[in-house]
């Protein structure tokens, strides 16, 4: 009886800093390697510094296309623009010049 008295103050005394215990470590782990992490904190600031990269590349092809285009308006319309697109699309070439036909690059 006595043996059974001491087995429960001691498991009632060690009860709770072991939960105690149980509760930092499961907490530790979930820091470290949780769905919303360190590990995974460190993961999306490399993806948001790849998306801030590749905006930058989009704007400036975007502006690149935007100042060909802006040479295409009515109001505005440059002559030497206007050749390269006739030539381009309606496939025009002067009678005196050389057409040589590239093969096309693969998009990747």
């Amino acid at each position: 009886m006595a043996i059974r008295q001491a087995i429960r103050r001691f498991l009632a005394r060690i009860l709770g800093p072991l939960l105690g215990c149980l509760a930092v470590a499961y907490f530790a782990y979930h820091l470290v390697n949780g769905e919303r992490s360190l590990l995974a904190w460190r993961h999306m600031d490399g993806e948001i510094v790849e998306a801030e990269a590749r905006l930058a590349q989009l704007r400036r092809e975007r502006e690149v296309l935007e100042r060909r285009a802006s040479l295409l308006r009515p109001d505005h319309l440059d002559p030497d623009m206007l050749e390269e697109r006739a030539r381009a699309v309606l496939n025009f070439a002067h009678p005196d010049e050389i057409v040589v036909i590239a093969p096309r690059k693969p998009k990747s």
